[in-house]
């Protein structure tokens, strides 16, 4: 009978857990029963195995540097940009070298000398005086049917006439620039001939002309000269071309 009344008392063997296998817990939610039960293959392993991702130091791969490469074509020019500034006078430069003489050719001539042999009396009207002898002529700038000089290089010139008076006659010469006299020659009758000269310089433009005059007769005029010797000359030369 005693024996009956332990075992009733004694705990059932089958209810109490084994020291070594602890009970496993498994969370649950409220809505767990609306899942399906997962497979064995769907569950989670215990230890999942790590991703493996490669990564390459590129730095230890750089090789040596290369050669330089041909220069590209230049690009198109851009637009010009606005004008600026003038800038600061500078300092004066050093005198430069003597510079290589000009061409001959091109130094710009021209020069006339002529004479007369003959003598010539006033008339009813102007004359002009005419030359027979050539000593000059540089280009041919002197005509001598017309007895004129014709500027073809614009600039100074310099004229000078000589002329030999007649004894107990007047001389009476005027140096025409084409139709206007400039500067006169004179002298008053006298028992003895002599030299006499007239000088001036003219600017002259291209196609001007220079000539000598003989006054028209209001007295006995005339100048001296003979088939022998020169007695009347006429010059002239360009002193400096315009510019």
């Amino acid at each position: 009978m005693w024996a009956v009344f332990l075992l009733l008392l004694l705990p059932p063997v089958a209810s109490v857990p084994s020291p070594s296998r602890p009970t496993p817990r498994y969370c649950r939610r409220c809505c767990d029963h609306l899942d399906p039960p997962l497979s064995p293959a769907s569950q989670p392993a215990a230890n999942p195995t790590p991703e493996i991702h490669t990564f390459i130091n590129m730095t230890i791969l750089k090789g040596d540097k290369g050669e330089r490469g041909d220069r590209g074509t230049p690009g198109k020019a851009g637009v010009d940009g606005p004008l600026g500034l003038r800038g600061v006078t500078g300092p004066k430069g050093s005198k430069g070298d003597t510079g290589a003489p000009g061409d001959p050719c091109k130094i710009q001539q021209s020069s006339f000398s002529v004479g007369r042999r003959k003598a010539l009396h006033s008339a009813d009207h102007y004359q002009a005086l005419i030359f027979d002898t050539v000593f000059v002529n540089l280009g041919e700038h002197f005509n001598m049917f017309k007895g004129k000089f014709y500027c073809f290089i614009p600039g100074v010139y310099f004229f000078n006439i000589n002329i030999h008076t007649w004894n107990f006659k007047e001389t009476y010469l005027h140096l025409m620039h084409n139709e206007r006299p400039q500067v006169i020659l004179y002298t008053q009758p006298s028992d003895r001939s002599i030299m006499q000269s007239q000088s001036v310089m003219l600017s002259l433009e291209l196609n001007d002309e220079v000539w000598v005059r003989l006054y028209k007769r209001q007295r006995d005029n005339a100048i001296y000269s003979d088939d022998v010797d020169v007695y009347i000359t006429f010059n002239g030369h360009l002193v400096a071309p315009k510019v």
